[in-house]
């Protein structure tokens, strides 16, 4: 796990910098992988912004997501937030608007 943080840490300041000094729409508009401690891919992705870019982790060995806003203007790194998406990916739906999918389901079963 300290190999992940580590390597996090360091794709984080890698962006920081092109972010600061480098042209940003190259490096923003495509998501990368890079491994995690469990050997497993890490997915990281870049939402470019005019002040700062944010910068999304997904571990899915873990199922643990991050998601990080690199000023960019000073290379700074702030950690917004941190949660392990376990139990949300066993959700069936949720926050939709109808017809939901067990809506459409009832009424297909109907026929």
């Amino acid at each position: 796990m300290r190999i992940a943080v580590v390597g996090v840490v360091v794709g984080l300041v890698l962006v920081g910098l092109h972010a600061a000094f480098g042209p940003s729409v190259g490096l923003a508009q495509r998501p990368g992988t890079m491994a995690s401690a469990g050997g497993g891919p890490v997915s990281v992705a870049v939402t470019p912004g005019n002040e700062r870019e944010q910068v999304t982790v997904v571990d899915p060995d873990t199922r643990t997501m991050a998601v990080y806003h690199v000023d960019k203007a000073t290379g700074e790194i702030l950690l917004k937030s941190v949660r392990n998406i376990h139990y949300d990916l066993k959700m069936v739906e949720f926050n939709g608007k109808s017809p939901l999918p067990s809506e459409i389901r009832a009424m297909l079963e109907q026929r």
